[in-house]
């Protein structure tokens, strides 16, 4: 049977805090290691405050030598404590308090800056701390200065000719230290729009012909505000008798047999309204196209669309040909000439596109489907594309009652050869790392670190499933990897837990997790995703940050580095809502932000699709490639039915209004484990928004999350309260009921009354 863990939905920040109150005598401000180097540093120091408690939010950032470790000292002015602090080693002696550097983030570069903090309480008052030192050199006390914003003109381009009538698109991008609070557009120097929203963007329009500027001013939130505006970038209207045409890029194409590649098409110069662009094909029948068409707007014309280039496997040893002609009303033609690279009947060559689920075919596992199909109503979902959970060695061979790796494999291939000219993606999520999900009981694995683990690991479980994933039989398949759910961020928030501890101490995560991705990037076809957590786990700034960090030091360890990773998947197994239509994070109640609200806690996301694309971006900023794609698990986190909110709450109270209006219905953010009330989300989609390269259905439906009451069995899977539905909740979720169904089974098992539920509360409803 296939485990899926729990999810860790609770703002946990303990990240070390075995160690918190040692001796402060030795962990002084001084005694660093790198007290040699010529230290340098800038302090920021934000809080959150509230009657008796706060949270602190310190930026440390490095101006001096490059360290390798670093320890920060303050002293609190008015009788303030530390209770619980992450990202460091905290200590406190009266009234000094130091944070030392853990693994991840002790080396700072010049320039380089790291974010920790702590929770702390207060009586009369909480006065920030006036002086803070680095290694025993005072740095500055309250921040840096504020710094003005950067803002980039991504529209119209430099030089760019649009037609004489037509809206000219204007957009920009724009970034600061605190938040944007305007970008102003100009064209020839005059405002023309004001938007207060990314993405910022306005649609020029009645502009006479001739020679144009434009450029784009962005402004920042202090007081008083910074701005920043661009150079004047130049652009024409009208531009004589120039016939707008279409352009394709590139103009030529080898297209593998079996396998698919993609052409890009896009206008030379913006339209004046919609524009459809009809694509044709003419040679080979073996070669295909999808779409048929495309649609260009005032907004996207200057934005490449693809279309999907397949060439079927056949039996003829020729190099087929064709011509893809791509044209429109008004439009000069554009043509690709496409070439068949013929195999002579032996296997596909492999092939690595940048996201293999774009014009793709999903894997339908037959296991599944059939649980699915036997349900009432089941039959509506039963062909929907699930992953296949290898959450132990004895999956890659398989059960009685479950197929192995190699099956699944085989019977890819039959549905790859019945479903025409696409090409069919294929998920297994790789899930079995010595002390596997440390925090937690419902899904605790087979191996563990103090027991060869990690050899275990390497030799019987990642090294097999490798080769057989490897066989030239399967090249022509999409093969998406998830890798190891709930392993990295648990090194950033639950160190406090001593199978975590071990974990990290052990390296066995960070290990076993470049260890599989060096093994499966090393096969062309095969795709590597990393699990990010969620929303309601790494939301919060002091636990983005530091996982960000942990992902780049593990991935940059790899022998491909950055080039091993495809990119990250959120909400795995969880039931976060892809979006809350009803409110956003900058939604104010009577003059309160939502983020103050119990639900959201001060996080900065509300919902999955904002923190994905959010973290994407974090994540490149930490080096990871800018074609990263993100993956949301949608399975389970639709909230429809009956109970689902219709229109936002009328309340002028925060926490009413949230609670009122919020579609995601658990009792509280950080339950987990099989979620009354929940319904299946969206179906799996290709590229369904920026950054995305997928919803998928990793967690398969009806499986159950862990048993609502303790059952022995030999999966070392244990008995967690999280999934009793009496349990009355622990300070992880705020002490509220656990939400859980009743008479669960084991993680992995079929739980019809779970499967039917998701079925009648479905969003999108089902057909």
């Amino acid at each position: 049977m296939t485990v899926n863990p729990r999810r860790h939905t609770w703002r946990n920040r303990v990240a070390t805090m075995a160690a918190m109150f040692v001796a402060a005598a030795g962990l002084a401000t001084g005694q660093a290691a790198t007290a040699h180097a010529a230290v340098a540093c800038d302090v920021a120091y934000t809080t959150n405050d509230w009657q008796g408690g706060f949270t602190a939010n310190i930026i440390l950032k490095n101006l001096g030598d490059p360290l390798t470790s670093w320890t920060l000292g303050f002293t609190f002015g008015a009788g303030q404590t530390v209770q619980q602090g992450w990202s460091a080693t905290w200590a406190q002696s009266g009234a000094q308090v130091t944070a030392k550097s853990l693994s991840y983030n002790g080396s700072l570069a010049t320039g380089a800056s790291t974010n920790i903090g702590f929770n702390g309480s207060w009586n009369g008052s909480n006065p920030k701390p006036t002086s803070f030192t680095v290694n025993g050199v005072t740095c500055g006390g309250q921040g840096p200065v504020n710094q003005p914003p950067t803002v980039s003109l991504t529209s119209p381009a430099s030089g760019s000719t649009h037609q004489a009538g037509a809206a000219v698109p204007l957009a920009a991008t724009a970034s600061d230290d605190g938040s944007i609070s305007k970008v102003e557009f100009y064209v020839d120097g005059a405002l023309v729009n004001t938007d207060t929203s990314a993405p910022y963007s306005y649609s020029a329009t009645g502009l006479a012909s001739g020679s144009h500027t434009a450029s784009a001013k962005a402004y920042d939130n202090a007081s008083p505000a910074l701005s920043t505006q661009t150079a004047a970038v130049p652009f024409t209207v009208g531009g004589g008798n120039t016939t707008p045409s279409i352009v394709a890029s590139p103009t030529s194409l080898s297209v593998p047999e079996g396998s698919s590649r993609t052409a890009a098409f896009r206008l030379s110069q913006a339209p004046s309204g919609n524009v459809t662009v009809s694509l044709a094909k003419t040679g080979d029948s073996d070669i295909t196209i999808a779409p048929s068409t495309l649609t260009f707007t005032t907004a996207n014309w200057n934005t490449a669309q693809n279309v999907t280039v397949s060439a079927a496997q056949d039996a003829d040893q020729t190099n087929g040909t064709a011509t893809i002609t791509a044209t429109a009303a008004g439009h000069t033609a554009a043509t690709v000439a496409v070439t068949e690279a013929d195999d002579d009947g032996t296997d596909p060559t492999p092939v690595h596109v940048d996201n293999p689920y774009a014009g793709a075919d999903g894997y339908v596992n037959p296991d599944w489907s059939a649980k699915a199909a036997a349900e009432p109503g089941g039959s509506a979902i039963a062909n929907i594309s699930t992953a296949v959970w290898l959450d132990r060695i004895a999956a890659i061979e398989g059960t009685s009652s479950n197929r192995g790796v190699r099956a699944h494999l085989d019977e890819a291939l039959l549905q790859d050869a019945a479903n025409g000219s696409k090409p069919l993606t294929i998920q297994f999520v790789i899930y079995n790392l010595p002390n596997r999900d440390c925090s937690a009981l419902a899904s605790n694995g087979e191996l563990r670190v103090s027991e060869n683990g990690m050899n275990r690991y390497k030799t019987e479980y990642i090294d097999p499933i490798a080769a057989i994933m490897a066989e030239p039989k399967y090249a022509g398949l999409r093969i998406s990897t998830i890798v190891e759910i709930d392993s990295l961020p648990n090194l950033v928030t639950n160190l406090n837990l001593a199978a975590c501890q071990e974990a990290k101490d052990s390296g066995a995560y960070v290990n076993g997790v470049r260890y599989a991705l060096d093994k499966l990037h090393a096969i062309k076809n095969v795709y590597t995703y990393v699990d990010a957590g969620h929303h309601g786990w790494l939301g919060w700034d002091s636990n983005s940050g530091p996982s960000a960090d942990l992902f780049a030091s593990t991935v940059a360890g790899t022998v491909a580095g950055f080039d091993s990773v495809d990119g990250f998947i959120t909400n795995t197994s969880n039931y976060s809502a892809l979006r809350e239509p009803h409110f956003t994070i900058n939604t104010n109640v009577n003059g309160q932000s939502v983020r103050q609200s119990k639900w959201v806690d001060w996080n900065y996301y509300v919902d999955e699709l904002s923190f994905a694309q959010g973290f994407r971006n974090t994540l490149i900023q930490k080096g990871f490639k800018s074609n990263i794609g993100m993956l949301i698990d949608t399975s389970r986190n639709g909230w429809g039915g009956s109970a689902r909110p219709a229109a936002p709450s009328t309340s002028t109270n925060v926490d009413t209004f949230v609670n009122q209006s919020r579609i995601d219905r658990r009792i509280h953010a950080g339950n987990w484990c099989n979620q009354s009330g929940a319904g299946l989300g969206e179906r799996p989609q290709a590229s369904p928004a920026t950054g995305l390269d997928a919803y998928v259905w990793v967690k398969p439906p009806g499986e159950s999350d862990g048993a609502s009451k303790e059952i022995p069995n030999n999966e070392g899977k244990g008995f967690d309260r999280m999934c009793d539905p009496t349990y009355g909740g622990n300070e992880r979720n705020g002490n509220n009921p656990s939400g859980a169904l009743a008479d669960a089974p084991i993680a992995g098992q079929w739980f019809s009354a779970q499967f039917r539920q998701l079925l009648q509360n479905a969003y999108p409803p089902l057909p």
